[in-house]
């Protein structure tokens, strides 16, 4: 049986997650802003939760409806048949947000929706106790334009909690961008790729994981697998294909950095992620890349909640000058500086506007120049 999901993302990824999707032979529906619709039965659901890289979370929609009013969304609520999905005694967790809508109060279209639930459940068990003390399942009620939007959460902990990143250092790239970022730099196995300020380690072993061909999501749970209606195994016949196409590829992936307490924290991320690749303590003015063609990706400072922000000024300026010495390198730089290009002395060959911890963000990719 067919069924509708939705894959949301950071703004400026929706091509990509869409891409993500067609490449696993899922059904892309439609792409709109900060989420992708797609169709299909729960091993697609399984496989979407395991293989997205750029996705932050799956979504199963149970129902659409436009309500302008809390009359008219609790009663779009109510007509669910909440048996299908919810049991007597499941913990029942509503998220909300709303935009551009009548019904913007958030924390009362949450409240209507989860009256609304328990009425249509004490209607199909014929009860008026509902203990709550089960597994949780997270309802999403989304309003936007006044077009309601009701959906399971598949994931529960998000799609960048891929597991193997337990300690950080301050302001860690998400995994799903850093997963993003490397996509866009254009990244293949057979090239280098370097990291100079990698921080926890993410984007190199978000690199690592691509090359291998490794389901981010494989070593982990999803709230999903915990739904009694899904009466198929979709999540472990998921997991037993993803393990089957991990690929023993040779790569070639450095993460640097001038903390040498940060490089150990990226070489325990990258045990528990299942990678082996090469880690240096050194500062960015000390790298000398002598190889020919290779991808560089860098999440320096922004001068906000690392560093002050004229002293992010002066590493932009020295980045450039070593930068532009490395000999068929591609260079690909997320800055929020307005006037990153600027400083940095040389505009960019492509530029995509994204999302970094809620800052908005731009990255920078420079094309390789290459010498005699």
């Amino acid at each position: 049986m067919k069924e509708r999901f939705i894959a949301t993302c950071k703004i400026g990824l929706e091509a990509l997650t869409a891409s993500e999707l067609r490449e696993l032979s899922i059904e892309v529906e439609a792409v709109q802003d900060a989420r992708v619709i797609f169709v299909g039965d729960f091993l697609d659901m399984a496989r979407a939760c395991l293989w997205l890289r750029t996705a932050e979370r799956v979504l199963m929609i149970v129902d659409e409806f436009h309500a302008e009013s809390f009359e008219e969304l609790f009663t779009g609520v109510k007509r669910i048949h909440w048996k299908d999905y919810l049991l007597k005694n499941s913990f029942i967790h509503v998220n909300g947000k709303s935009a551009k809508s009548k019904l913007f109060s958030v924390s009362d279209c949450q409240s209507i929706a989860k009256k609304a639930i328990i009425e249509s459940l004490k209607q199909g068990y014929g009860t008026s106790y509902f203990p709550e003390n089960g597994k949780p399942v997270i309802i999403e009620i989304g309003i936007l334009r006044d077009e309601v939007t009701v959906a399971l959460d598949c994931c529960g902990a998000g799609l960048s909690r891929r597991g193997y990143r337990t300690y950080n250092v301050p302001a860690p790239i998400s995994e799903t961008l850093g997963a993003a970022i490397v996509l866009l730099s254009g990244y293949k196995a057979s090239r280098p790729l370097i990291d100079p300020m990698c921080g926890s380690g993410t984007m190199p072993i978000e690199a690592a994981m691509i090359a291998k061909h490794m389901a981010v999501g494989m070593n982990r749970e999803f709230a999903a697998e915990s739904w009694h209606f899904l009466n198929f195994p979709a999540f472990s016949r998921a997991r037993e294909e993803a393990r089957e196409l991990v690929l023993d590829t040779e790569f070639d992936i450095t993460g640097s950095d001038i903390d040498p307490h940060a490089i150990d924290l990226c070489k325990k991320h990258a045990k528990k992620a299942g990678v082996m690749l090469n880690w240096a303590v050194r500062p960015v003015s000390e790298l000398h890349e002598e190889r020919k063609g290779g991808v560089l990706v860098c999440n320096p400072p922004y001068g906000e909640r690392l560093m002050e922000k004229r002293d992010a000024e002066k590493l932009y300026r020295s980045m450039h000058d070593i930068f532009s010495e490395l000999n068929g390198w591609s260079v690909n730089i997320i800055a929020s500086h307005p006037e990153f290009e600027r400083i940095y002395g040389e505009r960019a060959g492509k530029r995509r506007k994204l999302s970094n911890g809620g800052m908005t963000c731009t990255l920078y990719r420079y094309f390789p120049k290459y010498r005699d």
